[in-house]
């Protein structure tokens, strides 16, 4: 883990606001180095800018408390919604366009929102799913 920290993968104001507990399981904890080491850090690298976390890891009472998705990778550790620096959506497209072509090893990376933010996860035998939501 080079860029990025496991403080910052499981950050969230909400849940601080909530008084949510967001502390994740040792398995969690692997999977997110995993993400890291397998797509973060090497996005980053390559991408030659900073990228910013919304969100990472997340609780199962926190991921039902922004209406995540039931079976949401967020709570194993395995995803991560990133955007640029600038935040744009041009910029996110950019980012995520440079995604596909860098071949990481994701599981599924997903447009959010017309690129307000991108979804990208990682697992041991990715499927390499692109999704537009």
């Amino acid at each position: 883990m080079k860029y990025f920290t496991i403080a910052e993968l499981t950050y969230s104001a909400t849940a601080n606001l909530c008084g949510i507990e967001n502390k994740p399981t040792k398995q969690a904890i692997d999977n997110l180095t995993a993400l890291v080491d397998n797509v973060l850090d090497p996005l980053r690298e390559s991408w030659g800018a900073p990228i910013l976390v919304n969100s990472g890891y997340r609780s199962a009472e926190l991921n039902r408390k922004i209406g995540g998705a039931k079976k949401s990778q967020h709570m194993l550790g395995q995803a991560a919604d990133i955007r640029t620096l600038q935040n744009t959506r041009q910029d996110n497209r950019r980012l995520f366009n440079y995604i596909i072509r860098m071949k990481l090893p994701y599981d599924q990376l997903i447009c959010e929102n017309n690129f307000q933010w991108i979804h990208v996860s990682y697992r041991p035998n990715p499927r390499r799913k692109v999704l537009y939501i």
